[in-house]
């Protein structure tokens, strides 16, 4: 019986409990508003190779621009490995246009662009037990 009452009582519960839809960030005109929200591809390429290595660009009427070429690196070898290679572009809220150049290949993901902090330089010890 104590068991009917519980159940009983948290249905009850679960029934009158308020439910609100869970935000949508596509409704947020401060996001997806202006000049992103009519955004047309100006400009695409894309052009692969029978070998695997291909290009990619593209234009946006919004300023955003993209390119890329991939390859394989030292091929049939034991250091063999898949490099990707690009750049892309926009203009930031404040009016900046952004680049970041990045490589991707056996040695991980690696971007640089003004506007990303550089790690501090690590200079290692001259000789053991020096600090």
């Amino acid at each position: 019986m104590k068991f009917v009452v519980l159940l009983v009582a948290a249905l009850v519960a679960a029934s009158s409990a308020q439910i609100r839809p869970l935000p949508n960030p596509l409704r947020n005109p401060a996001v997806y508003g202006g000049p992103e929200a009519s955004a047309v591809i100006l400009n695409q390429v894309y052009e692969p190779n029978p070998d695997g290595s291909y290009i990619y660009s593209y234009e946006t009427s919004n300023g955003i621009r993209a390119e890329q070429r991939g390859f394989l690196k030292n091929p049939g070898t034991p250091g063999e490995a898949q490099v990707m290679q690009g750049s892309y572009s926009y203009t930031g809220p404040d009016g900046v246009v952004y680049t970041i150049n990045y490589i991707a290949d056996e040695n991980g993901y690696r971007a640089e662009g003004a506007h990303i902090p550089s790690a501090p330089r690590y200079n290692a010890p001259r000789y053991p037990g020096q600090f």
